[in-house]
C-alpha cells in the first residue's frame, strides 16, 4: 500500500460508517487540502457502492478538519441500473466538516464521440518548480506531490503575475504510483489558487467543489490546466481540467472559493 492509499483509506465499521485517519502530510499552511479530503470520502462511497468509480462528487466545505481520526457517514439515496447516489458526511468529534453528494458508476475504456484538444504545454524540462516551503510554514502537501509549472503561470512568484487567473502544470505523486480515480480527486485541487496569477495573494479557502471523473487515467504524468472567469466581492471561481499522458481528458472540476487576505 502506498502512502497516499494509506492516508486515504476508509475502513468499514458498518453499512453506513467508515473510519478514516486524516494525514497531516496533506496540509496547506495548516488546513488539509480539499482534494485529499474528498479522496478519503470517495473511497468510503465507492466501497459501499455496487459500482467502482466516483464519477461525480459535489462537496460543501463547512469547516476545516484537523489531522487525526474521523468518520465518513453515508446515506444511500438511490441505486439504479447504471449509477448509485449517496450523501457522504465527514464527521470529526461529533461535528460535520464536509457534506458531499457522490455518484458512482462504472466507466469503460470507450472512444469519445467528441473530445476537445489537449492543452499545449512546454516540455517538462522547460517547466519550473515552486521553491521548497519553509518547514515552519505547514505546507506539508508539497512533499507528497510533484508539480512542474508552465513558467508564465507562476510569474506571481517574482512579482510579475500574468494578470489572468490561470495555472498550468504537470502533476504526479512523489512516490511511485500510477494515477487512479482517488489520485485525480487530489489532482483537481493541487494547483495554487488561479487568483495568484491575477495579482491576488493570501489564503483562498474552498467553499464548494464539484469534480467529475471522465475516464480512468493512463500511467504517467498528468497535466493540470486551471482557469477562472470572475473575481468579485471577495469570491472567485476556479475550473480545472486534468489530462493524462495519453492526451485524454480524465477529470474536470469547478470550485467556488473565498479570496482571503495576504
Amino acid at each position: 500500500m502506498t502512502k497516499f492509499d494509506e492516508a486515504t483509506q476508509a475502513i468499514r465499521v458498518d453499512d453506513v460508517t467508515y473510519d478514516v485517519c486524516l494525514d497531516d502530510g496533506y496540509a496547506i499552511g495548516g488546513p488539509l487540502n480539499g482534494g485529499y479530503l474528498l479522496a478519503a470520502v470517495s473511497r468510503a462511497a465507492v466501497d459501499a457502492s455496487p459500482y467502482p468509480h466516483p464519477v461525480s462528487t459535489s462537496a460543501q466545505f463547512l469547516r476545516a478538519p484537523v489531522p487525526g481520526p474521523a468518520q465518513v457517514i453515508l446515506e444511500p439515496l438511490k441505486t439504479g441500473r447504471t449509477a448509485a447516489m449517496s450523501r457522504a458526511t465527514l464527521v470529526q468529534e461529533g461535528e460535520r466538516f464536509i457534506e458531499a453528494l457522490v455518484t458512482t458508476a462504472e466507466l469503460h475504456d470507450a472512444e469519445p464521440v467528441f473530445e476537445g484538444a489537449a492543452p499545449a504545454m512546454p516540455p517538462l524540462d522547460q517547466c519550473a518548480r515552486l521553491p521548497e516551503p519553509k518547514p515552519e510554514s505547514g505546507m506539508t502537501l508539497n512533499a507528497r506531490m510533484e508539480l512542474y509549472f508552465d513558467p508564465p503561470t507562476i510569474g506571481w512568484l517574482s512579482g510579475a503575475p500574468s494578470g489572468r487567473p490561470e495555472s498550468r502544470a504537470y502533476f504526479r505523486l512523489s512516490e511511485p504510483q500510477d494515477p487512479d480515480a482517488f489520485v485525480l480527486a487530489l489532482a483537481v485541487d493541487a494547483l495554487p489558487p488561479v487568483v495568484f496569477s491575477a495579482g491576488a495573494r493570501g489564503w483562498a479557502p474552498t467553499v464548494e467543489l464539484t469534480w467529475h471523473l471522465r475516464a480512468l487515467p493512463a500511467p504517467g504524468w498528468l497535466t493540470l490546466v486551471g482557469s477562472g472567469r470572475l473575481i468579485r466581492d471577495g469570491w472567485f471561481d476556479e475550473d480545472v481540467e486534468v489530462w493524462d499522458s495519453a492526451g485524454r481528458l480524465v477529470a474536470q472540476s469547478r470550485q467556488l472559493a473565498r479570496l482571503g487576505r495576504a
